[in-house]
């Protein structure tokens, strides 16, 4: 093999060093304008599309969406899993498949959203979850998103989750994973949903001692009222945001979004009662004060729910179903809770 041979050879298969040097300054110069989009954005209300094409059918989504869009809503929430569970196919991909059928159904529309969906969890044999669930290593990854490229019918997503924890991989794998997506363009930004704090902090380490896109943002569920310590909720693997994770997230200075913000209805609707791990004296102290503050302003009890998440810098998912339940969702991003008014709420809890 000639010198210059050897130089080719050398090119086309630079070391880990070699690489880490080539593309430092582009991925640097990503996570500047990354940083600068989120240095941007401020808490809203994101619209949660979990039931698309399964619960809610597609004209009903397309509606919901098209309102959402007209009232100045931005971020749409989904991920390759949604709806499995209750979908006859026994796998996910209906919610993206339903976005994507709305995106080429409305130019422009791609224009005025931004796309989060999420990897891991899709069973990859029907019926069979968890045992077939996927996971976070390299291939179950890019495999993820690709299709979910595919069905939304996009060349890049605004943001790739990571839906759950996988300790079968390491975070080394999983890190480095979405790190290329970003560095290929197929996702603008990175988070981990349903994390614990200390991994994400582990993973971000990873990353930037690597060079990699570090998760900028967390979600998990959160709301108003407050379940007993320790105890369980119905819906297995929610994960709740606690006091160290808005530490943390205040530190680092990541995006939270929370999921179930309404708990299912239960603030306004007697036939959706909270489960019986929110059966405490906090809840009822939190529902008095609440009750008071919704007086006060005239405004739903679910509005104001959704202002004071707002009001911490919280993003609130809300799958609305309803064109009436989006507008109301909506509205409370107008309201401005007083100092007092946060008070009260925070104390009661």
């Amino acid at each position: 093999m000639t010198t210059n041979e050897n130089a080719t050879a050398a090119e086309r298969h630079p070391s880990g060093d070699e690489r880490r040097s080539r593309s430092a300054p582009r991925r640097r110069e990503q996570r500047m304008a990354v940083g600068d989009r989120r240095a941007r954005d401020s808490a809203g209300i994101i619209l949660g599309t979990m039931d698309y094409g399964t619960v809610i059918d597609e004209s009903r989504a397309f509606a919901i969406l098209d309102r959402y869009v007209e009232l100045g809503g931005e971020w749409l929430d989904t991920a390759n899993c949604y709806s499995f569970w209750v979908d006859d196919s026994g796998v996910g991909g209906a919610s993206e498949r339903v976005i994507g059928n709305w995106l080429q159904a409305r130019p422009g529309a791609r224009d005025a959203v931004r796309i989060a969906t999420k990897v891991r969890h899709n069973p990859l044999i029907p019926h069979r979850w968890p045992e077939s669930a996927e996971g976070l290593s390299r291939r179950a990854i890019r495999a993820g998103l690709e299709a979910s490229l595919d069905r939304l019918g996009v060349e890049r997503v605004d943001m790739l989750w990571a839906h759950a924890e996988d300790r079968d991989v390491t975070l080394e794998e999983t890190v480095h994973a979405f790190g290329e997506l970003v560095s290929e363009g197929k996702a603008d930004r990175l988070g981990a949903a349903n994390h614990a704090c200390w991994r994400v902090e582990r993973a971000r380490t990873i990353a930037m001692r690597d060079d990699l896109e570090p998760w900028t943002a967390i979600q998990l569920r959160h709301s108003l009222v407050l379940p007993r310590p320790l105890a369980s909720v119905p819906e297995g693997g929610h994960r709740m945001l606690t006091p160290d994770d808005l530490d943390f997230a205040a530190d680092a200075e990541l995006t939270i979004w929370a999921y179930t913000p309404l708990l299912h209805g239960g603030y306004v609707r007697p036939d959706k009662p909270f489960s019986e791990a929110y059966d405490h004296p906090g809840t009822r102290r939190t529902l008095e004060a609440l009750d008071h503050v919704s007086q006060a302003l005239q405004s739903t009890k679910n509005q104001v729910v959704l202002a004071w998440l707002m009001a911490q810098g919280i993003s609130p998912i809300v799958g609305a179903s309803r064109l009436e339940y989006l507008d109301e969702a909506m509205d409370a991003s107008s309201i401005k809770l007083t100092e007092s008014q946060l008070a009260m709420l925070n104390s009661a809890r």
